[in-house]
Parts: structure tokens; C-alpha cells; sequence
């Protein structure tokens, strides 16, 4: 018998006991509402650590306002490409939302050069004027969610919701504290914790509850 036929199991059959198994890790969250509970088990199984759990803040009715924004045909703008070929291509296929990146642009490494900033944070400073109403998901740096705060305090962006996830050390843990402490609707990890994949998981999981595709 071969490792793969020993453990391995179909798609449908990971699916459903990777979720039975986050549902019996997660603690209690009788302060979240059923479909805050549900991105935050996406965020637990993308993340594999449930005590993630005390870490995730969602503003008031950012849930909602995300799938509002969605339904009614957001764009979905996200810092670097591996948040967005994590996002599903099915969901969105169905939701009928576009998604966008520029971290690989031309003009991007152009600008940042010229404005000595990393070259994230160039890629929002080049998506702002596509900001306005859309779903802005940051997975990766910090430099990208403070750019993208920077423009939100100087009224030049207003994005329908902020999905806070980048990880690391520099600036990481101080530029999701300030998206926290701002009434734009956001989804975030507190720390140094996050990344693309809890990110996309999010992406996901408000795609999947926007098409009513939960389990």
C-alpha cells in the first residue's frame, strides 16, 4: 500500500473532516454571529493553529458589508498575486467579481524606485483610484495596508471593506493595530501573525457566503 492510498482521500472527503476537526478545535465564540463564526473557521484551517481564534478581529457588521459590497459587484483588489491565485476561480467565476493586482507591474517598480517605498505598498498608491468600493484584501505587507490607511485618512480611498492580513515583524503588528483603531470596515489578525492564505481563506469564505455555497 502506498502512502497516498494509505492517507489520502478524496477532495469532497478532506473538505468535510478538515471542517468537522477546525469545528471541534475552535473554542466557543458566542460573541461572533454564524457567518463571522464561519470565515473565522476558514481563517483557523487556512492558518492550522485554532488559537488563532483570539487573535481575529471583525469591526462592526464588516461580514455583512463585505457580502453587500460583493453582491453587488465589488472589485477585489489584493497586494500580491499569491492572495489572489489563492482566492477560487470557481467563486468567483459565479459571483462574478473581477480581481486585480500590480505588484509585477512595470509602472510599479517604476514608482517605487521614484519614491523610495517597497514596491507593495507603489501597487495600492497605483490601484487607489479602483479602491473606491471595492474589497481590499492584504496578505502579505505591512507597507500595503499602511499605504492603503494613508489614502484612507486623506479621503482619496474608500474601500467597502479591508481584509488586514500581513505578516511578519517590521510595521506588521503596529499597521493592523491602526486599521483596528479606524471605522473602515476590516477583517484582521492582530500580531505578527496572518499571511496570503488567510487572506485568500477570507476572500473565499465571503465569496462562498455571498453565493450561499456553505456547508
Amino acid at each position: 500500500m502506498t502512502l497516498l492510498q494509505r492517507y489520502g482521500l478524496t477532495p469532497e472527503e478532506i473538505d468535510r473532516r478538515s471542517l468537522e476537526m477546525v469545528e471541534e478545535a475552535m473554542p466557543p465564540t458566542p460573541y461572533l454571529t454564524s457567518r463571522e463564526r464561519y470565515v473565522l473557521g476558514r481563517i483557523v484551517r487556512a492558518e492550522g493553529e485554532p488559537q488563532i481564534v483570539k487573535s481575529v478581529r471583525f469591526s462592526d457588521d464588516a461580514v455583512e458589508l463585505g457580502i453587500a459590497a460583493l453582491r453587488a459587484g465589488a472589485t477585489i483588489v489584493t497586494d500580491v498575486r499569491m492572495v489572489e491565485v489563492g482566492t477560487s476561480k470557481a467563486l468567483l467565476r459565479r459571483a462574478g467579481n473581477p480581481i486585480t493586482t500590480m505588484i509585477d507591474a512595470p509602472s510599479v517598480a517604476e514608482r517605487a524606485k521614484q519614491e523610495g517605498i517597497t514596491r507593495s505598498a507603489a501597487a495600492i498608491r497605483e490601484l487607489t483610484p479602483k479602491i473606491d468600493g471595492a474589497v481590499v484584501a492584504v496578505g502579505n505587507a505591512p507597507t500595503a495596508l499602511l499605504a492603503l490607511l494613508d489614502s484612507v485618512d486623506e479621503g482619496t480611498a474608500q474601500p467597502a471593506l479591508i481584509i488586514g492580513m500581513p505578516v511578519g515583524f517590521v510595521a506588521c503588528a503596529e499597521s493592523k493595530a491602526e486599521l483596528a483603531r479606524r471605522s473602515v470596515a476590516h477583517i484582521t489578525i492582530l500580531g505578527n501573525r496572518g499571511g496570503s492564505s488567510a487572506a485568500a481563506a477570507t476572500l473565499n469564505a465571503l465569496l462562498s457566503l455571498t453565493m450561499e455555497d456553505v456547508r
